[in-house]
């Protein structure tokens, strides 16, 4: 049980963006599967040199694309006018709502001052602000880490951000030099609680129901959470936190396995080529894998597999051998 006094309509749940993970087709397969996410954030859309939007960036906003579970698309610019460009173009789609990714980490971005490697110029954060806002007609929201090489960075951004309408900022508590690695800091989201006056959404490091009530109890004013890694990793967490559902082994492994068959097919029929699927594939079960005992060990058979053939002997091996865990 869930010791935390809340019930399911206190909290709204979001999925994170996860570059080459949660497209349309993981996300619509992942809500036919399993119930809690409220929304689910796109990964970002970025012009292709300087002028247009890649077509399958496009394909990942289309409306058709995206009829079931409430879709907040996620823009990386360090630009007004492209920041305008994105509004109105995704306005135009029906999307009234559209988030900017300050929180990227990876140092091809970051280098040039786009995701997390533009917190250190608050400066330039707030020109685009002042310039986009007024004549955009979609509501904004923000995604971003404490800072890029320092975590002081945080410190500077959000008073600026207080001079503007924003719906929410999602704060993923680590700089972006750390990646991944290390853990999140709790205590200095904890601090940027009572420096914002935007509504602020948790994220980093939730990765078990006990992790979540432990942090649901610290940040008592926070009812806004998302989850990214750890839901890829283990489906079921975002029923436990949302739904308090908990299920056996035997009904993991088989509604996960259903999940994952009707996402390799749906790849299936539409990627070209046996090295996409694959490629694909494999960066999936990065994630999939630590849900199965002997994780490492799965997750190279899955790697090894350079054809279909050898992918399904894998997946048939993994599936009747190796235990779910999580």
């Amino acid at each position: 049980m869930i010791s935390n006094n809340y019930s399911k309509s206190d909290i709204k749940v979001s999925l994170a963006p996860l570059q080459g993970i949660t497209d349309y087709h993981f996300r619509n397969k992942f809500n036919e599967h399993f119930n809690g996410f409220d929304e689910a954030y796109t990964p970002f859309l970025r012009l292709d040199k300087g002028s247009e939007i890649k077509r399958s960036q496009i394909k990942d906003v289309l409306p058709e694309n995206n009829k079931e579970l409430r879709v907040i698309p996620q823009i990386l610019t360090n630009s007004a006018e492209e920041f305008i460009y994105f509004s109105k173009y995704l306005f135009d789609l029906g999307y009234e709502e559209i988030n900017w990714n300050l929180g990227c980490p990876f140092p091809m971005v970051a280098k040039r001052q786009l995701g997390s490697g533009l917190l250190p110029f608050p400066e330039k954060i707030e020109q685009i602000l002042e310039k986009a806002l007024p004549v955009i007609p979609a509501k904004v929201s923000i995604k971003m880490r404490l800072g890029y090489e320092s975590e002081n960075d945080i410190f500077s951004v959000l008073p600026i951000l207080d001079k503007f309408p924003l719906t929410e900022i999602i704060i993923h508590s680590r700089i972006g030099k750390q990646m991944y690695k290390g853990v999140a800091n709790f205590d200095l989201f904890e601090k940027c609680i009572d420096l914002s006056h935007h509504n602020l959404a948790y994220n980093g490091d939730i990765d078990s129901l006990e992790t979540f009530e432990q942090l649901n109890n610290r940040f008592k004013t926070i009812n806004s959470w998302m989850i990214g890694r750890s839901a890829i990793s283990n489906p079921f967490l975002i029923e436990e936190i949302k739904l308090n559902k908990s299920f056996s082994t035997d009904i993991k492994l088989e509604r996960f396995s259903a999940f994952h068959f009707d996402l390799y097919a749906q790849f299936t029929n539409t990627l070209s080529g046996s090295g996409h699927i694959l490629s694909k594939m494999a960066h999936l079960w990065e994630y999939f894998s630590k849900s199965f005992s002997n994780s490492r060990k799965v997750y190279k058979k899955i790697k090894k597999s350079n054809t279909i053939v050898k992918f399904e002997e894998a997946l048939h091996q993994i599936f009747n051998n190796e235990d779910w865990i999580a």
